[in-house]
């Protein structure tokens, strides 16, 4: 759903999560951003070259560390990036008028449960079944 709202702007629904994830202002170290979307590598690099492409984002070398590399939204960027928050928004929104909140709320307590077996690679762990 997410990814056909944006291809309606020329985008896809990781280059939305992207831009939702780079820090407005201040950008983001680009060995942070993978982790923080959790993404592959090769998935990223595809993603921030198209931005980079569409003109979305500028990356700059790291004035604490040299070695490393600033994703920095461009003004087009930072345009887009406002349009993916108040999409995201607007399915929140409409979500919250159709489902009572505490449905709501065991919904995310479930999800969060799932997360956490996925993070503890409780679910397959590459062990035998019992």
């Amino acid at each position: 759903m997410y990814n056909e709202e944006a291809g309606k702007y020329g985008a896809t629904m990781s280059i939305g999560f992207a831009l939702l994830s780079i820090d407005r202002e201040n950008g983001i170290a680009s060995t942070a951003l993978g982790p923080q979307m959790g993404m592959e590598p090769t998935s990223l690099t595809r993603t921030l070259k198209s931005m980079e492409e569409k003109g979305l984002i500028v990356r700059k070398k790291n004035p604490v560390d040299g070695r490393g590399v600033i994703i920095q939204l461009t003004k087009l960027g930072k345009e887009k990036r406002d349009l993916s928050r108040d999409t995201v928004l607007k399915f929140n929104d409409i979500v919250k008028q159709h489902v009572p909140q505490d449905k709501l709320d065991v919904f995310m307590e479930v999800a969060d449960k799932i997360n956490e077996l996925i993070a503890e690679k409780m679910i397959y762990n590459n062990e035998e079944p019992t």
